[in-house]
């Protein structure tokens, strides 16, 4: 699972802005902040770039 849908929250961008910046349609973006599809480790590495995070934010972790 990961974080992407509550990372936008807080930064205040949206799905749609998102999309645009990852080059990926508005509902590839919904899917994987609704947690229904899981992006690759490439993408989550743009993801993450565009957001400006740590790749390890945009995780819920496994482990304690």
């Amino acid at each position: 699972m990961n974080r992407i849908k509550e990372i936008l929250k807080e930064q205040g961008r949206t799905q749609t802005w998102l999309a645009e910046k990852i080059d990926k349609s508005y509902v590839v973006v919904t899917n994987y902040c609704n947690n229904n599809t899981q992006p690759t480790i490439p993408v989550l590495r743009k993801i993450a770039k565009v957001l400006d995070v740590d790749i390890r934010e945009l995780l819920v972790p496994t482990k304690k």
